[in-house]
């Protein structure tokens, strides 16, 4: 039971990062659910999952805009910060092209470190970007992405906040293109690679073959990329698999079903059992603590002015 404004037992930002750059050091896979609000970080924390993902195609779709780079770096500074006030596990950021050229990663790295965030990944898209299964993306040239890296790395005054490097080369130049760049990037400092839209188990083993760094799955619904158990990525030596959209995606759809349910039954009473009840969100978010807490400080604050009174 968190109480996100009165918890001074929270882990700083850096002890996080360190955290997680440790526990990603020990093996095994991180499985990182996509949260669209902090309500359900704080759920998937409660469940017992290492760290979060917060997806950029999530944010902007839940602003009703598509999933083209559009939305801006204060919008996701300031949202992004409700997650990590109200969880103590890493939450690791979708930061699409860096917001511009190298000097923009700059202040996105800035901004993104100050909110707290543990990772941010980049991906080596031109603008528009796009959703990295769909068709007709663009790549831009090696060295341009190499400095966003470099600019990311320098960036950062914690050296435990993760750049994490996304090449969109597979569908563009090629699978062998894909790994190259990986390659590239990592000496530039990627501390974690993200293969994006790769085809097939084959490939994602391949690819864990013959690049020698930590590695990130997507595991997305609706794409190219066939449906892989995290087991089955982490057999395959991969650190981490995010599922960026999933919840929003399960969300959207109960969303539907209640809405429909209401036109047509003028009422909410069938969907009861389904819903998280009042108590259970009122538990999550520590609600009866913050109660706890108004309470106390009156009671104090009104003992101080009765010894003022009677001092007369």
């Amino acid at each position: 039971m968190r109480t996100i404004l009165l918890d001074k037992g929270k882990p700083t930002p850096s002890e996080v990062r360190l955290r997680f750059r440790e526990r990603l050091g020990k093996g095994g896979i991180v499985i990182a659910p996509g949260v669209f609000i902090p309500a359900a970080a704080m759920l998937a924390e409660e469940l017992g999952f290492e760290a979060v993902y917060f997806s950029g195609a999530a944010y902007s779709n839940m602003l009703g805009l598509p999933d083209l780079g559009v939305f801006t770096l204060s919008e996701l500074a300031y949202y992004i910060r409700f997650f990590t006030n109200a969880v103590s596990i890493p939450v690791i950021v979708d930061g699409d092209t860096g917001f511009g050229e190298a000097l923009n990663v700059v202040r996105m790295v800035r901004e993104l470190e100050d909110a707290g965030v543990a990772a941010v990944h980049i991906e080596d898209q031109e603008m528009p970007k796009k959703c990295g299964h769909l068709a007709g993306k663009r790549v831009v040239p090696v060295d341009e992405m190499v400095k966003k890296i470099k600019a990311a790395v320098e960036a950062r005054r914690d050296g435990n906040f993760l750049i994490i490097a996304r090449t969109d080369a597979r569908d563009v130049e090629g699978f062998e293109a894909a790994v190259e760049r990986a390659r590239v990037y990592v000496e530039a400092g990627a501390d974690v690679v993200f293969p994006e839209a790769l085809h097939s188990k084959e490939e994602f083993a391949e690819f864990a073959r013959r690049v020698k760094a930590p590695l990130l799955a997507n595991m997305t619904e609706f794409g190219k990329t066939p449906y892989i158990t995290a087991r089955e990525f982490e057999e395959m030596g991969y650190r981490i698999v995010i599922f960026p959209v999933t919840t929003f995606r399960y969300a959207m759809g109960a969303i539907k079903r209640v809405l429909l349910t209401l036109k047509s039954e003028g009422t909410q009473v069938n969907l009861i059992n389904e819903m998280m009840s009042r108590e259970d969100i009122y538990r999550l978010i520590g609600y009866h603590n913050y109660e706890e807490w108004d309470r106390r400080i009156s009671e104090e604050s009104n003992a101080i002015l009765s010894r003022r009174v009677k001092l007369g």
